[in-house]
This record gives C-alpha cells, structure tokens and sequence, in this order.
C-alpha cells in the first residue's frame, strides 16, 4: 500500500507539505503475511534464532519515520520565522484599538496644597561654654518657665577670664598695627601743612623712586610777618602781650599795625653795655612785603610817651618749614610744584605709589575682625558663666548641678518659647503663584487629629529643583499658647490655592500640545464630530507628542472622526483640567482607545 505524508505544524495544526515542489513521498509497500491452512512444515536442523530479513524491514520503517519527523521540525521552524516577519513587519495593527471619547462635563475644580511638616519652637536658645569651669549655683530645673533675664546658674572660670583679657590684648596691638599701616599710607601723599608760599621747589618726574625724607619744597606763611626788635629793660613794664604797635617799613614808606606776639627775656648787651629784652611784633602782609625787608616799630606807654627798639630788625615770614617725603616710593603724580606757588592747608603736593600698603590694610582688617569676634566670643563666655536667660520659654535641657567640673564646648541649657511653633512645608511651581504671606491654612496633627490654624510668615522667593519639579519653601507660624502641639510633631496641611466653579471640564489625558503644519505648537483637544469644526487645525505628520510611549501612539486621526481643536485650559486637578475656552460642555472628547488583551496569535 503507498502512503502520501505530509506534516503538521505544530503552531497551527495546519496539513503542511514541507517541500517547494510539493512532492509526494510513498512509503515502501509492505506485504502482510497470510495464515496458512496448514501447519508449518518443520525442519529438524534449523536453528531458533530469529531470521534477519524481517530485522532489515523494521529498520528500514524507522529510519523513514525519523526523517519524516525531521522534516516537520523544520517546517514548523520556517513557518514561524515567516510568521513572526509578517506579524511584525506586513500585519495591520489592530491592537492600538477604537478611540474613545467622553463628553464635556460642567463642574468644580480645585487646585490644592498638601503635604507633611514637622512643627519647631519659634524661638530656642542654647548655652555652649567657651571654657572650662566649676558650678557654683544652678536656679532653673527642666520644664521650669523662665522670662528672659531670668538668673540661670553661676560658674567659676579662670579659663575664661584669661581667654578674655587675651582677646583685648590682642585686639589692642592689631589696632596699634592698623593705625601705623593708615598713617604709612597717608604719608605717601605729601600734603600742605598750612597755607602759604612755595619756595626752593624740587623736580619730580613720573614713576620716578623717590627716598623717604626727600625734600620737596619750603613752606612760607607770608600772610603774616614778624619782626623781632629789642627794647632797654627800663621799658620792661610798659611793654605787654597784646599790646598795639605802629610798624614802620622805610622801603615803601608805610606804616602798618601790628601787636606784640611773645616777650622773651633774654639780655641782649649793645656796643654802649646796656641790656635788653626781646619782643616779637606780628602783623598783616597786605601782599607787597616779603622778608629781609628793614623795619622799626613805635610803642606806646602808659603815660603816652613813644617806646623806640634799640635799633632796626628785619621782616621775616611768620612760619618756614621744610617739607619732605615721609614715605618712599615711585612718583605717582604732582600737584601745584611751582616756585612761588600760593599753596592751601591739606593741598597734596606729591602722590608716591606702594605696591604693599593696600593689601597689608586689607589683610591688618581681617586680623582685626577675627580678632573683635574672638574678643566677643569671650565677653559672651563671661557672660555664660553668669548666665540669665536669653528668651521666654521653658527649660527643655539643663545639665548642671552645684560642684560639677564642666569643659569647654559643652552645651549646658537649652530654652525654647513654644508658644508659637514653625512649620516648613514645600510649594510648586504651579501653587506657589497663590500663596502669600498673611494666608491661613489648616493644619492637622497626625498622632491626636488635633486641627491647627497656621499662617504664612514667610515665601523664599528662590526654588528648589529635584525630581523634575521646582519647589518653594514656605514657612506657617502655628499659635501653640496652650502648648499642646509638642517639638517635632507631624502635622499634615491642605490649602485651596484656586478654584473654579460651574466651569467645563475634560480629563487630563484629553489635553495634548502638538505642531500644527506652519509651525506652532497648539493645546488641543480631539472632538468627535462628522465633519471638520471650524475651529480644528491641521497638525504636521511629525508633529511631536508628549506623554508616555503608549500615550503618543494614541491620537485619533480625522478618518476615525476626530479633529484637533485648539483650546484654552485654567487650573487642574488630579483627574480634570478645566477648559476656559474652545469648546462647549456636552462635546465629545478623545479620551484614549480601547485595548484588545487578547490581540495576538
């Protein structure tokens, strides 16, 4: 009998010639054989060892039977790779499924903030020693009620009164440092003492090296001029400090008024061998005199009879000085340097640079503040040691008893007001628009569901960026008078930053932001309807989508009814966004398509 194979597909359980040309394989005629009518014939010497023919045909079966399995094997393995690139590559996708849409709704919609805060005191004061000492007195015990300057404890300290008395040294010297830096500083300026005349002036010349006690020029008050005269000692009682005197200048035939500046008792002896004293006479330079000039003077005594000086003096000016660099350096810049230069008190004749001077300040300031804030860390460690309460509050901590050695560093009191408690809690960038400070918010202590009322105290105007959203710390100020709400309770908050009443409303996922075909990126919503609203755009094959992998493979097309429509939104919620304008309540919306779980093989 021939046989026609073939194979089945395991994946399918399809009848499947394997073969391109689909040829027919027949299985080798086997002869069955008949019984006989008669009983064998039996030969005495033959043995009873199976014969080898019928072995030949059994073998024969089983090798057919393997290649035949093979064969199907391989089959099945073409079949499936030839599937699976139709499936991926040629199938229509069914699986993104029919669009869904939900109408428009009127409601409410309400933006929120909500979360978790710890709750502190809003004051809270420690008392870490800056020495070693021993407690004399403690006067508070905790959980006691103190007023600030309330007498807490007393402490011996030698440590703390040396710390002290090193500080002001030290700070002393930095600021003996400092004025000699500022004067070193001011002397590369050479300035006019007083006002007056240059004489004798020097040449300076730009970046020029200048030696320190360089001379620049002299200095003449010629305002005024002294005459020096000496006078017979009989007249020694008519002459005073003060007293008028008529000057005589022979060169120009004038006469000028003077007074009687200083009498020095000295003893002048004249050719004739007689004594006398010296009086010095001052008087005004109307700007035609000048020194070395002769003149004479005429007193007056008491009787009226004329006082006459031994003899003629000459006009000097009334004050000479000799200027000079008190600094070195190189010559930065020149002022009015001119020979018979009328010159003003404090008028800077000579700059000198330094390469030093302002750094060396600026380095000699930051000494001396490290140095003031040291000596005020140690009048405070005084004062620790004799403390008195530094606010309102309770005693939280004391670790103080009479007779106990303490060491530096050791916090020994700690006092918190709790009658108002703090609490911070993080804002949006969505919420923190509403939030200002004077706001009052609901607050619930989570471990007695006790209801708190905080308000806003204060909006950090700087976000905090982290896990994809920027968050402002806000901080609530809680009455907490009857001091029920504890340090470190945990509160939870919720606050109604905005809402709208009666308005449309679309869920989330309907408002999607695409590209229409010029460019411009729209917020849409897909409606439903026949026909193109008048309102819809034309959004660019390629335009981008936001949202999920599976979400951007998700927009309805105008060949499955649905056109985009650009709308306006307001505030959202976690399900809903309200809709300001664009469309009606009652239109139906895309929403998302429907999916197929049993969309496969």
């Amino acid at each position: 009998m021939t046989i026609r194979t073939g194979v089945v597909c395991p994946c399918c359980l399809l009848f499947y010639r394997p073969h391109a040309a689909r040829r027919i394989y027949a299985m080798p005629e086997v002869t069955t054989p008949q019984a006989q009518s008669q009983a064998p014939v039996q030969t005495p010497n033959q043995s009873s060892a199976p014969s080898k023919g019928p072995m030949k045909k059994k073998d024969g079966k089983k090798k057919m039977v393997k290649r035949l399995i093979a064969l199907g094997v391989t089959a099945a393995i073409l079949f499936g790779a030839g599937f699976g690139v139709w499936y991926l590559v040629f199938r229509n996708d069914s699986t993104t499924g029919k669009p869904l849409s939900q109408e428009a709704q009127i409601g409410t919609i309400q933006s929120t903030v909500q979360g978790n805060g710890s709750a502190v005191p809003k004051e809270s004061a420690s008392i870490t020693l800056s020495a070693a000492g021993t407690v004399q007195e403690v006067f508070v015990t905790v959980g006691q009620q103190v007023m600030a300057g309330d007498p807490l404890y007393t402490i011996d300290s030698q440590d703390a009164r040396d710390k002290l008395q090193k500080a002001q040294e030290n700070l002393d010297k930095l600021y003996k440092d400092m004025a000699d830096l500022q004067e070193d500083a001011a002397n590369l300026t050479v300035r006019v003492p007083f006002a007056g005349k240059l004489q004798d002036v020097k040449e300076f010349q730009p970046d020029q090296e200048v030696g320190k006690e360089a001379p620049v020029a002299t200095l003449v008050n010629d305002k005024k001029l002294k005459l020096s005269l000496y006078f017979s000692y009989a007249y020694e009682k008519d002459i005073k400090v003060g007293q008028s005197v008529n000057v005589s200048i022979p060169a120009v035939m004038k006469d000028y008024k003077g007074t009687v500046e200083k009498i020095n008792k000295v003893s002048y002896i004249s050719p004739e061998g007689a004594v006398h004293f010296e009086a010095v006479i001052v008087f005004d330079n109307p700007g035609t005199l000048t020194a070395g000039m002769d003149a004479s003077a005429v007193l007056t005594a008491a009787d009226g009879t004329s006082i006459y000086p031994y003899q003629n003096g000459k006009t000097e000016f009334y004050e000479t000085r000799n200027i000079v660099t008190k600094a070195g350096g190189p010559v930065v810049s020149v002022g009015n340097l001119l020979n018979h230069a009328n010159v003003s008190a404090g008028e800077a004749l000579l700059t000198l640079g330094s390469s030093t001077i302002d750094a060396d300040i600026r380095a000699k300031q930051e000494q001396i503040n490290t140095a003031q804030k040291e000596l005020e860390n140690a009048q405070k460690g005084i004062a620790n040691f004799n403390a008195v309460a530094p606010i309102d509050g309770v005693v939280f901590s004391c670790a103080l008893e009479p007779g106990q050695t303490v060491k530096e560093g050791e916090t020994v009191i700690t006092i918190s007001n709790t009658t108002t408690m703090l609490v911070d809690i993080q804002v949006d960038n969505r919420n923190i628009g509403f939030i200002k400070a004077g706001m009052t918010m609901e607050l619930t202590d989570q471990a007695t569901n006790t209801p708190y009322t905080g308000t806003v105290t204060k909006v950090a105007m700087q976000g905090e960026v982290g896990s994809g959203m920027t968050t402002y710390p806000v901080q609530l100020s809680v009455d907490n008078f009857d001091n029920s709400l504890t340090s470190g309770s945990w509160l939870s908050y919720k606050l109604v930053t905005s809402e709208s009443v009666d308005c449309v409303t679309v869920p989330n996922q309907s408002v999607r932001r695409v590209t229409d075909v010029d460019g411009n990126i729209h917020t849409v919503v897909f409606v439903e309807a026949d026909s193109k609203p008048e309102n819809a755009i034309e959004i660019a094959p390629s335009t981008p989508q936001e949202g999920t992998p599976e979400q951007q493979n998700t927009m309805p097309t105008p060949e499955e009814g649905f056109w985009p429509v650009p709308v306006t939104i307001g505030i959202s919620d976690t399900y809903n966004v309200e809709i300001k304008d664009g469309i009606e309540a009652g239109t139906p919306v895309f929403t998302n398509r429907e999916t197929d779980q049993s969309a496969g093989w």
